[in-house]
């Protein structure tokens, strides 16, 4: 995938990705962590936690808007923080769920504009409604999705 992207740090265990959001609002601190959820079958699941840095409680919050213009410059840099962290953990699992329906509609958006590009690294699934992972097919809804490095 060739987008524009934001420059990133990464923590010494390829767990923790910040970067800055320039625009509109000026320099927002961002940071992506990978979650250890379980292992099934031998297979590590890690949840995608995305969102500004929250400077009062040290924490990320993921309700937070922005609104500094730079979305898909913003969506395309955590794409490829998942590109850097699964290169390291590669037999993984990565849950991506909105922290809101919209959020997770987002994503399905950005995941079905670049499906190509994304298909030829990763193995998507979606959730459906009723729990079940499924191949991820353009023009259906998700609860959530599941990516696995090939």
């Amino acid at each position: 995938m060739l987008l524009e992207r934001y420059s990133f740090k990464v923590d010494a265990g390829f767990l923790q990705y910040t970067f800055y959001s320039e625009g509109s609002k000026g320099r927002i601190d961002k940071i992506v962590l990978y979650t250890y959820l379980m292992t099934l079958g031998g297979i590590p699941y890690y949840n995608l936690g995305f969102g500004d840095h929250d400077d009062k409680n040290d924490q990320i919050n993921d309700l937070a808007v922005s609104g500094n213009g730079d979305r898909d410059k913003i969506l395309a840099t955590v794409a490829y923080t998942a590109i850097e962290f699964s290169s390291h953990f590669h037999k993984c699992r990565i849950v991506i769920q909105g922290s809101t329906l919209s959020r997770t509609r987002l994503y399905q958006m950005g995941i079905a504009r670049h499906h190509q590009e994304i298909s030829q690294l990763f193995d998507i699934q979606g959730m459906t409604e009723t729990g079940e992972l499924v191949p991820f097919k353009r023009g259906e809804n998700y609860r959530a999705f599941l990516a696995s490095r090939k």
